[in-house]
């Protein structure tokens, strides 16, 4: 006791008030502190002020092992239920993100190809842009008699064999300038590579797709780059998938043999009206100039809408397009689901697109005869980038 009031008397001692502790058995109350030479006071307590006469308030304890106070059970269960909807979301955007990766790479693998575009001595060498040859077959292939009735297609005998009412060149400038889509009628007279002159659509009948392109280089100059063709049930299937797309006619069309009867006006086209539209000419007076004209402008509204929010965001219409592609459609063996990709986003705007038929002078018969001059221009402009002449654009 004596070396302990040495110790203090030395480092000298005070009396104090403490706050609560839990060593404390009262609770709270006032004893000696004892400080040492040369160091502050240990333990350092929080000091009261005595004159008020009341105790301190309790204060909060701390979790165990925190060394903080215990959290609001509300508090706490809000932190957890915001902690699972994050994992949840998160997750549900991981599964999103795989599905549409899987559907890329099965769409990209499944695309129906064939060997349409062949290297032979004096093909035309390769020009500014790109271009794709788009055709539009008549094949009723797959096609059940349900379907042939619904869409007013006429049976594979009835059609006479494989045959093309559509043909369309599209050039895809490097430069920035308008792309250019050019349809070549049915019943243009070219030079057939080992079957003479003909309708330019014999070309798909003698020698499928592999003529075809290689009739087009030959009559153009062009080096086609790219080939897309799609069949009648192909192409309503896909307007099915998209929602349909909406189109402005400028007078109403009736064709029996099309199976088509659409009032004029603006209006959403199903796949059965769509193919019937795009395939009448007898409703026209200008006949195949019309039904031209009208292919190449749905082109571009398709295009419109496949690559709108409204189709690439929502799942219900993305994904059944992306599964029926595959089978409604037909490309060379170096094109993919990128390159028509970039096809429909080209000429998704279509006041963006230079929409033009090549250059008719006459005909012979049946037979319709280029002008050499204006359609040697023409594609003399495409194979270059070079804008179009307004004189060389001709929709009749």
């Amino acid at each position: 006791m004596s070396s302990i009031g040495a110790l203090a008397s030395g480092a000298g001692t005070s009396l104090r008030c403490l706050t609560w502790s839990h060593d404390d058995p009262d609770g709270w109350g006032c004893g000696p502190v004892v400080q040492m030479p040369g160091e502050s006071e240990f333990p350092s307590p929080t000091l009261i002020d005595t004159s008020l006469g009341r105790p301190p308030a309790e204060p909060s304890l701390p979790a165990p092992g925190t060394g903080l106070p215990d959290e609001p059970p509300k508090r706490r269960r809000r932190r957890r239920k915001g902690r699972i909807i994050a994992v949840v979301a998160g997750s549900l955007v991981v599964l999103l993100v795989l599905l549409m990766v899987s559907l890329w790479f099965y769409a990209d693998n499944s695309l129906h190809r064939v060997d349409a575009i062949d290297n032979y001595p004096g093909r035309p060498a390769g020009g500014a842009g790109t271009n794709w040859l788009i055709v539009g077959s008549d094949s009723r292939q797959g096609l059940s008699s349900a379907q042939v009735n619904r869409l007013h297609t006429g049976s594979e005998a009835d059609a006479g064999g494989s045959r093309t009412d559509t043909i369309m060149l599209l050039h895809l400038p490097g430069n920035g300038t308008k792309p250019t889509m050019v349809s070549l009628l049915r019943d243009s007279s070219v030079e057939i590579p080992g079957q003479g002159r003909d309708k330019i659509n014999a070309a798909f009948s003698f020698g499928g797709a592999k003529l075809l392109v290689r009739t087009v280089e030959v009559n153009t100059g062009l080096r086609i780059d790219h080939y897309a063709e799609i069949g009648l049930g192909g192409f309503a299937g896909v307007v099915g998938d998209v929602g349909g797309v909406r189109m402005c006619l400028d007078q109403a069309v009736h064709d029996d043999y099309a199976g088509v009867n659409l009032p004029a006006g603006c209006q959403t086209l199903n796949g059965p009206d769509a193919l019937g539209y795009v395939r009448s000419r007898h409703a026209f007076a200008t006949s195949d100039f019309a039904r031209t004209e009208h292919q190449r402008q749905f082109v571009g509204a398709l295009a419109g809408k496949i690559m709108s929010p409204g189709v690439l965001l929502n799942p219900f219409r993305s994904i059944p397009a992306i599964l029926d592609l595959p089978g409604a459609l037909t490309v060379d063996q170096g094109a993919g689901l990128w390159d028509l990709i970039t096809l429909a986003r080209h000429v998704r705007h279509f006041s963006n697109v230079i929409s033009t038929a090549v250059p008719i002078a006459g005909s012979n018969g049946s037979d319709l005869l280029w002008d050499p001059t204006k359609a040697q221009q023409l594609f003399h402009d495409l194979n270059h980038d070079q804008t179009i002449p307004a004189g060389l654009i001709t929709t009749h």
